[in-house]
């Protein structure tokens, strides 16, 4: 039995290639979806959402690195 099909496990992979800076990921991943018909607007919500957890962990990171420098 298939947890999932697809077409959600290219929209994970695009999501994970954008947040963890994989270009190559990215390409793949996106042919992939198109290929099997991801519409244009789940892949952009895939991408939004990928977007928002990477700037989330980026301010979190500088943030933690300024309170370390601050605590010196």
């Amino acid at each position: 039995m298939e947890i999932m099909n697809s077409k959600v496990q290219e929209l994970i992979g695009i999501a994970a290639a954008v947040a963890g800076h994989c270009q190559p990921c990215f390409d793949y991943h996106l042919e992939q979806a198109k290929k099997l018909g991801v519409r244009e607007t789940e892949i952009k919500m895939a991408i939004k959402i990928a977007q928002m957890v990477r700037k989330a962990g980026n301010d979190n990171m500088d943030k933690y690195v300024q309170d370390k420098l601050a605590g010196q």
